[in-house]
């Protein structure tokens, strides 16, 4: 078995985190943070995220020092670039720094090949502010962690799903998140406000934008995202059945709940803490 590993979700206010191995025992925790420390997925005060994280690692008895952790897609800009299969590394960089690299005193690219076939050479590349890394590497310290790790809530959520297409939507009691994924790969992040009130029906509220993904991204060339890949609702509160059976006529996909991905005890909220689970089936940490 794998040796355990500790993931923390950084990408919204309240702060999730699981320690342990997928096919093992995992302890589980989630936690708030002060108000006005996490703003739109960034870490405005350090400190005080750290001081959270701390209580929240204590009271969940998780004594682990390294780990990785996942945040918000708004602190950062992600692309998927096709190149033809002999194209050299020099070319590569040059293209993506042109269509990224917008500030280099302020920006920083990384690049990485996935899966090169002999005809063709796909990226994926990611531009991030280097100062809103380094307030979620702040607050790492502040709570006593050395940050082996950082990447992308949506590379967390690609790796979740056995499916090769399929959008996550997650659902708080006042936002959501669409991630849409193709071919493996995450190609979308959407996120809006949820205007609806407690026990109003959520299919409104919910469908404008889920459409607005669709159309957006539907018909790329080389996408395989089609009629019968799933959206999935995961998060808190429970979306109702009924909200789902409607969404899926309206939208024209099948609209679920997220599956449990394989080796996951029944008794963790799958759901709840899925971009945790993301970042414990990384290879690496």
């Amino acid at each position: 078995m794998a040796l355990p590993r500790l993931a923390v979700d950084l990408s919204g206010g309240l702060i999730r985190v699981v320690e342990g191995a997928l096919g093992g025992p995992l302890r589980c925790g989630s936690g708030g943070t002060a108000a006005g420390s996490i703003v739109g997925g960034r870490v405005i005060d350090a400190s005080a995220v750290g001081a959270a994280l701390r209580q929240l690692l204590a009271r969940t008895e998780i004594g682990q020092n390294r780990a990785m952790i996942a945040v918000s897609d708004a602190v950062a800009t992600f692309r998927v670039f096709n190149f033809p299969g002999d194209t050299n590394d020099r070319d590569v960089d040059a293209y993506v720094n042109r269509q990224l690299l917008l500030d280099p005193e302020r920006i920083e690219v990384k690049w990485a090949d996935i899966r090169r076939g002999a005809g063709h050479r796909p990226v994926y590349a990611a531009a991030w502010d280097r100062s809103l890394v380094k307030g979620i590497t702040e607050a790492a310290r502040f709570a006593g962690l050395e940050a082996a790790v950082i990447e992308l809530k949506s590379a967390s959520l690609a790796r979740v799903v056995a499916a090769p297409s399929y959008a996550i939507l997650e659902v708080t009691p006042d936002s959501g998140e669409i991630f849409l994924i193709d071919g493996h790969l995450p190609q979308v992040w959407h996120s809006f406000e949820i205007s609806a009130k407690v026990g109003e029906d959520l299919t409104a509220a919910l469908a404008g934008p889920l459409q607005s993904v669709l159309r957006f991204y539907k018909g790329r060339p080389q996408s395989i995202f089609g009629p019968s890949s799933p959206i999935m609702i995961s998060g808190e509160p429970v979306v109702a059945q009924s909200v789902m059976s409607a969404l899926s006529k309206l939208v024209g996909h099948p609209v679920e709940p997220v599956p449990a991905p394989a080796r996951v005890p029944t008794d963790v909220r799958h759901g709840a803490y899925l971009t945790c689970l993301g970042l414990l089936m990384r290879r690496t940490a």
